[in-house]
């Protein structure tokens, strides 16, 4: 198939930058919750509450700077036509095709469903430099690259 690499990248980014969004007005929920009025008495049940939601706040703090990275890392991974597998690659593996780049869900662009792999990935490391027609093993299981974009 003949990819439009620049579109599949557009795609990525605007849903990572939902999912960002989505993430950080639950965030700013948790982080109002958090806040105690100091101007009246505080009951335990109400510290109690607004610790927990600081707790969460602080792990979607996480979730927050991962989003970032992963905008990040998409706007400046090079994803020009490659040959071989390697970051910014598009790859179809086992009749399912796949971005390297970074983790997401899937997705549909161009029509075909897709998911995003980070170079982090345990299978990159095994399907890393191979080229069309090559096959790696991963998990005790054979993998034929039957595209590679």
């Amino acid at each position: 198939m003949d990819w439009n690499k620049d579109h599949v990248r557009e795609t990525m980014l605007s849903l990572e930058t939902a999912a960002f969004q989505s993430a950080r007005d639950v965030y700013l929920d948790y982080v109002s919750t958090a806040r105690l009025d100091r101007s009246e008495p505080i009951e335990n049940d109400e510290h109690a509450q607004a610790e927990i939601a600081s707790d969460l706040a602080e792990a979607l703090d996480d979730t927050l700077h991962d989003y970032t990275d992963k905008l990040a890392k998409l706007r400046t991974i090079d994803f020009g036509p490659k040959s071989e597998v390697s970051e910014g690659a598009l790859v179809k593996l086992s009749g399912r095709y796949f971005v390297i780049a970074v983790s997401t869900s899937k997705f549909t662009c161009q029509g075909r469903e897709l998911m995003g792999i980070s170079t982090m990935a345990p299978i990159f490391e095994a399907i890393e430099g191979a080229t069309v027609g090559e096959t790696v093993e991963f998990n005790g299981r054979r993998i034929v690259v039957e595209e590679v974009a």
